[in-house]
């Protein structure tokens, strides 16, 4: 294209332009810099803790909203079936640089009372959540604070998980009381392996896909799960 040079008020636009540039970068950076993220998983079916929740796969989704270290969100599980072992979840959690992460979980199963927080017949059970990260090496330890009504089993519930994640797969095993077993008394529920790859399904697009092998000795069952990312 052939060059001509500006008028005076062409040289004010591009001025203008110029100094609207940094604005447009900044906004753009905010933008890309969002606090929130969205996203969910297809699954298989659902496993917590090596336990089974539900029939027929499930879609669970989540949010998240992040301030430095600090991190508060939702996420849940849904059943293509009617029973679907519904679960819809709050969380808060802060992770030191150190590796260690302090939070507290709030389950909630849809279906009752969201603001009934009787002993009797309360809908929630709050959970304290520690969990802690080095070289590869991960492990969690959470103590339910209250056992009300349908959302627990009598008694406290804790859970302990330790995990292992080499090259291309990670290896975990836990072991909890209370709901995590179905006596009730503390025992090993949750050995597995898991592994991760993406499938891609053209040059500028692939899936991630995910799948675990999970045996829970307490219950004398295994489980093997497909997810897939999005």
């Amino acid at each position: 294209m052939k060059r001509r040079h500006a008028s005076g008020g062409e040289l004010t636009l591009l001025v203008v332009s110029l100094m609207m540039v940094p604005l447009n970068l900044k906004a753009q950076e905010e933008e890309s810099s969002s606090p929130f993220s969205v996203g969910g998983d297809l699954v298989s079916s659902y496993l917590w803790r090596g336990t089974k929740f539900g029939t027929g796969p499930a879609i669970q989704p989540y949010m998240e909203v992040a301030f430095g270290n600090f991190s508060m969100g939702g996420w849940g599980s849904y059943c293509f079936t009617s029973n679907e072992g519904a679960e819809a979840d709050l969380y808060l959690s802060y992770g030191f640089d150190f590796g260690l992460s302090v939070g507290i979980t709030d389950y909630y199963f849809p279906g009752t009372n969201y603001f009934d927080y009787s002993k009797e017949n309360g809908s929630h059970a709050f959970e304290i959540n520690l969990s802690y990260e080095i070289k590869g090496i991960s492990i969690g330890a959470n103590y339910v604070l209250n056992q009300a009504g349908s959302a627990g089993s009598a008694g406290s519930d804790m859970y302990f998980e330790l995990g292992y994640g080499f090259k291309y797969f990670s290896l975990f095993a836990g072991a909890g009381d209370g709901w995590h077993t179905s006596d009730g008394n503390f025992n090993v529920c949750n050995i597995g392996l898991s592994a991760s790859q993406d499938i891609e399904i053209t040059d500028k697009f692939s899936i991630p896909l995910n799948v675990s092998l999970i045996w829970n000795p307490q219950r004398e069952q295994f489980h093997v799960v497909v997810g897939v990312s999005f």
